[in-house]
């Protein structure tokens, strides 16, 4: 199911904004502050981010620009601020649009819902599977099967399959992996990538220690490639 990150510290629109997402079927936790948006983002990941500009503490540009050093998941400014240059800080802050309070939810739902619909993220309407190689994953039950038998993997093996399986041929760094998942502020050593990594292959890899799909890639981290005769010379 996809989600959403509200930060905001008005209650009562947090709660407008959660129930209009949860009536869409987009799944929608709420935070008060930026700090509390760090905890948060440190063990979660979500499709896309609602961000008030005053908050307490940290203004969301700040969390903004935090968040763009480790993830590139899409943030949608909500604000009061009326100075002319507010919508153009916002994106240069690293947001991917402004919102003028007060908007309607229905705006608010059809920009989220834009976002999400980005190249890399699956769309209305889009089948609910992936395959690629003698692989299928499908998102809504949460399962891969290889060559047509299910391989039972944890919640973690199966984000990062999906990850490096979104991005075949590009080498994402275990920073990036990290971030898309466990959270784009996790406080966990990259070598949790690779531990997770040779769990994956144990599972998915016909030789784990010579990988044709899931593969290291020297000084980068690491690529799924859909294998073809000419990777196997």
């Amino acid at each position: 199911m996809r989600s959403v990150l509200i930060v905001e510290d008005d209650r009562e629109l947090a709660e407008l904004m959660r129930r209009a997402f949860e009536a869409q079927g987009i799944a929608a936790r709420v935070v008060h502050t930026a700090e509390d948006a760090y905890d948060i983002l440190a063990t979660s990941v979500f499709n896309c981010l609602i961000v008030d500009v005053n908050l307490p503490g940290d203004d969301g540009y700040v969390l903004c620009r935090n968040l763009r050093e480790r993830s590139g998941v899409p943030v949608v400014f909500a604000s009061a601020r009326i100075e002319p240059d507010a919508r153009i800080r916002a994106l240069e802050e690293g947001g991917d649009a402004y919102l003028s309070k007060p908007f309607s939810l229905r705006e608010l739902l059809a920009q989220v819902k834009a976002l999400m619909m980005r190249p890399d993220r699956k769309q209305e309407g889009e089948s609910a599977t992936l395959v690629a190689g003698p692989f299928q994953l499908d998102f809504d039950a949460r399962t891969v099967k290889k060559n047509g038998r299910e391989v039972s993997l944890s919640p973690k093996e199966f984000r990062l399959a999906e990850t490096l399986m979104r991005n075949p041929g590009k080498s994402l760094s275990r920073d990036a992996l990290l971030a898309e998942v466990w959270g784009a502020f996790a406080e966990l050593e990259p070598q949790t990538v690779s531990v997770h990594m040779s769990w994956l292959r144990s599972k998915l890899e016909d030789d784990p220690s010579h990988p044709i799909y899931f593969k290291t890639v020297r000084g980068e981290g690491y690529r799924f490639d859909t294998f073809t005769e000419d990777s196997h010379q």
